[in-house]
């Protein structure tokens, strides 16, 4: 079993990426490498942003580390809120906020299609690899749901009558796009011996 630090203060995501990991890993939070502030995330892409809080991690610790950056894009606004979705009503960071602009720019559209992707960062040793995950669905036209967090509310995924808010963690984590990332991540994992028996 190795150390694995995930790069994020998001304790939703923390609960997410632990729930999904299993037994190869022992989980830490970068609060114990004394990081109590967000990483910077200034890319222009998911991808981009994964890899600057992997990048970041690495430089100051040498650990191994995997960092997670996900956004909803929606079709009808062009892929918006993509990489601003944590920030997409400004700053600071409120869930409530980003739902509230996100129905309200949709206001005027039919089309509700739209996507949750997760790009995964995975740093050893001064490797890099990505995993990239995403699910399809649409917006709902009002709120349902009182589980997850930011979108989750909003988001039903294809042959599905429920929003992620409205299922279990548990449930969300057979679907969601985290899960498929991560399940990518895992297989990477029990390929490689380095990654489960140092």
């Amino acid at each position: 079993m190795i150390e694995l630090y995930l790069a994020t203060q998001n304790k939703h995501k923390i609960e997410e990426l632990s729930a999904l990991l299993g037994s190869h890993f022992l989980i830490k939070s970068i609060s114990e490498l004394g990081v109590i502030d967000d990483i910077p995330e200034t890319g222009k892409t998911l991808a981009e942003n994964s890899r600057q809080k992997a990048q970041f991690i690495a430089d100051r610790f040498g650990v191994t580390c995997l960092s997670d950056d996900s956004g909803l894009e929606v079709d009808c606004l062009g892929g918006l809120p993509g990489v601003f979705s944590a920030r997409f009503a400004g700053e600071p960071k409120n869930d409530l906020a980003n739902s509230n602009k996100l129905i309200s720019e949709m206001s005027k559209y039919a089309d509700r299609s739209a996507r949750f992707v997760t790009v995964l960062t995975f740093h050893q040793n001064g490797q890099f690899r990505q995993f990239e995950g995403e699910i399809r669905g649409e917006i709902v036209l009002s709120p349902r749901g009182s589980h997850g967090f930011g979108y989750d509310p909003l988001f039903q995924p294809e042959n599905e009558s429920r929003t992620f808010a409205e299922m279990t963690l548990s449930e969300k984590n057979l679907i969601a796009h985290r899960a498929r990332a991560l399940h990518k991540f895992k297989a990477f994992a029990d390929e490689s011996l380095k990654f489960v028996d140092e």
